[in-house]
């Protein structure tokens, strides 16, 4: 990331924190899904990466290292959950994967789409709590990666079982989230997750594989989990 690049990000931000109403008591009945807001997200980029606080046009580091351990996934249909720019979805591809890639925007699917217009890649448009039914049990992977910290508390049981339903019976499902201690009082969003709110993903079938806790070259602590079905 230049220096530029990180203070067009700082502005957009600082300009995006603004007009989020989960910024502000009460806010969670304001725009409960975040819908709003996301669309906000990538309307007022104008076309800036920088303009979408997760955009940094590669794959996420624990992703990426991770699936340096995997070996190739040919044969494997994938789904990643909450694409935007569409770089992790381009990483599970180049891995061999079949990969169809999601969000809650159609701006950021399509904009995806137009960054890897050869990649095979799948980008929908489509709403986690409100899937395509064809999806159920359809994905031998699904990657899932700083979606639900963005997500008010509330919402995360549906959102365990929306992650789960989509899961094959044999599949996985991988989850990279910020972390936090419990009962550490965080200044959302995002809210960091949890261990127990990381374990309590394993639901409708899915068990906890392995839930690692590891920190980025950027010193910010992670939740790195592995659940099967």
């Amino acid at each position: 990331m230049t220096d530029d690049f990180a203070t067009r990000r700082a502005r957009a931000r600082e300009r995006l924190d603004a007009i989020d109403p989960q910024m502000a008591p009460g806010g969670v009945g304001a725009d409960p899904m975040r819908r709003d807001w996301f669309e906000a997200v990538y309307a007022l980029s104008e076309g800036d990466p920088a303009g979408v606080p997760w955009a940094n046009l590669a794959p996420h580091p624990l992703l990426a290292q991770w699936l340096e351990t995997q070996g190739r996934l040919d044969g494997l249909r994938a789904l990643d959950v909450g694409c935007g720019l569409g770089d992790n979805a381009q990483a599970l591809a180049e891995a061999g994967a079949g990969v169809v890639a999601f969000d809650l925007v159609a701006r950021a699917t399509n904009w995806a789409r137009g960054r890897f217009p050869d990649s095979g890649i799948e980008f929908v448009a489509a709403d986690l709590f409100d899937p395509p039914p064809q999806w159920r049990g359809g994905f031998d992977l699904v990657h899932e990666c700083y979606t639900l910290q963005a997500l008010p508390e509330a919402l995360l049981p549906k959102a365990a079982k929306a992650l789960a339903d989509f899961v094959a019976p044999g599949g996985r499902l991988v989850v990279i989230a910020r972390a936090r201690e419990e009962g550490q009082e965080v200044a959302g969003p995002p809210w960091p997750l949890t261990r127990s709110q990381v374990e309590s993903l394993a639901v409708e079938g899915l068990t906890l594989g392995t839930i690692e806790d590891l920190t980025t070259q950027q010193g910010v602590r992670h939740w790195r989990a592995n659940f099967a079905k």
